[in-house]
């Protein structure tokens, strides 16, 4: 599906998709409302009526938006509309995990104690 262009929760604008993963796909946005861009996790069209995975995906949701640290992106919305299940998140520019992975490049972790 293509969701380039759509207006979700009459505020956030699908500008380009960003990338895919097993269970959904993230796009660039714009918050109408807050006038910045943000990245929006949608649920694949496969799962949207498989009661499991949408549970799944709103635990994640719930997850990670009670958390706060510096490396850990900020969940800002959640919700659906129609069979639309969408997360928006802070959007973070740069390499993602796998370009980093696929660029043969170290990843250095520093332990915080």
């Amino acid at each position: 599906m293509n969701l380039e262009g759509r207006l979700i929760a009459n505020r956030y604008e699908i500008i380009k998709k960003v990338g895919t993963g097993g269970m959904a796909t993230v796009y660039k946005a714009k918050c109408h409302v807050l006038n910045r861009f943000v990245a929006i996790k949608i649920l694949r069209d496969e799962f949207t009526t498989d009661q499991e995975f949408i549970k799944r995906f709103n635990s994640e949701a719930q997850a990670v938006a009670s958390l706060t640290h510096p490396n850990i992106v900020s969940v800002y919305d959640v919700g659906n509309e129609g069979n639309l299940y969408y997360i928006v998140m802070e959007l973070i520019q740069g390499k993602t995990l796998k370009e980093v992975i696929q660029d043969d490049r170290r990843i250095i972790l520093e332990m915080v104690c």
